[in-house]
């Protein structure tokens, strides 16, 4: 392992800063390691995936002597100094020809591990079909419900996302994606129906994984033509590679380290407005990044209104004048022509 030691300048840092844990992670870097004896088969496999995963690939040129399963020292010092969280192991021997081991780490350290066998293989230059661009996030298409039920599938298909997921975004338009993979499985035993538990499942398979129907990996790039409608019609064409795996042994993630790894961070205050965590009913965060909310009041009662007092806005104020123009018209009556015939208004108190 690889001893921790402090930064002394501000570049060393940032890069430390880098690899702490985020709230939203960066792309899993996968890196390609090379065995002691590896085939044709599994050097192109390797070389396909590798293309695939681009640009968040790694690859060791050396062959080395690593055995997973028995140690994983080696594993944990190349995660921690190149910050990879995904190996691809590629490994052919006598006993187990043609195999691929993908291993997923947490912290630097393996949380579990699931090996293959590559039974066929075909590569994207056997098919003369465009090809998408690399960096591009693909659909992946899992067609079995062994892929919900069953362990050693639920694990594969768990490793596999997260291989081939990259860069984590909020939307994407249409017109980027490119491509498809899909993966499905071979006819499925009739001890493996959708009747048996994932107990009876787990149980009858652990000691002959060569029992679990085959996985067929396929990838196909996506065209979307005019259809005369808003939704376009569209086309899956060839594009490799075409490979089928077959499970073999696997290793379980531990149950501590599961838990850490599946602990997420509180939400925080304005991503919950925007509808992230818990909703809250009629607050929303503008574009500006304002919150605003809306009150709903019931029906108000004006009449009982308070509102600021004022002598001549107090009730019975038009009476009173109406009848101190009537006096003073009597009275302007009798003696109108002694006084030139002007009024003087009189104010009652």
């Amino acid at each position: 392992m690889l001893r921790t030691v402090k930064p002394k300048n501000a570049r060393s840092k940032r890069a430390l800063q880098a690899r702490e844990p985020k709230e939203v992670e960066d792309p899993r870097t996968a890196i390609f390691v090379k065995g002691t004896h590896t085939g044709e088969k599994v050097n192109g496999v390797m070389k396909e995936l590798m293309a695939l995963k681009r640009p968040h690939a790694i690859s060791f040129s050396k062959k080395n002597t690593v055995r997973p399963f028995e140690d994983a020292s080696s594993l944990e010092f190349w995660a921690q100094k190149n910050d990879a969280s995904l190996f691809v192991l590629g490994q052919s021997t006598k006993k187990r020809p043609d195999g691929l081991t993908f291993v997923r780490m947490f912290d630097y350290r393996v949380l579990d591990m699931c090996e293959v066998g590559v039974d066929m293989f075909k590569s994207m230059a056997e098919f003369k079909t465009p090809k998408a661009t690399p960096g591009h996030k693909p659909l992946l298409h899992f067609a079995s419900e062994l892929f919900d039920s069953h362990p050693r599938f639920i694990q594969l298909k768990s490793m596999l996302m997260d291989f081939f997921n990259g860069e984590v975004i909020d939307s994407i338009c249409l017109a980027g994606i490119e491509h498809v993979i899909s993966i499905s499985l071979g006819p499925t035993p009739p001890s493996l129906n959708a009747a048996t538990t994932t107990l009876e499942a787990s149980s009858s398979t652990a000691e002959n994984p060569g029992s679990l129907p085959k996985v067929h990996i396929r990838a196909y790039t996506i065209r979307l033509l005019a259809s005369g409608t808003r939704i376009p019609r569209v086309e899956l064409t060839p594009m490799g590679p075409f490979i089928d795996l077959t499970m073999r042994r696997h290793q379980e993630a531990d149950g501590e380290l599961l838990k850490q790894a599946m602990k997420r961070p509180k939400v925080r205050k304005q991503e919950v407005e925007k509808g992230l965590g818990k909703k809250r009913k009629n607050l929303e965060v503008d574009e500006m990044g304002d919150l605003r909310g809306r009150i709903h009041v019931g029906k108000q009662d004006l009449s009982k209104l308070q509102t600021r007092k004022m002598k001549g806005l107090k009730a019975g104020r038009d009476d009173e004048l109406m009848d101190v123009d009537v006096d003073e018209e009597d009275a302007g009556g009798s003696g109108g022509e002694a006084d030139g015939g002007q009024r003087q208004k009189r104010r009652r108190t």
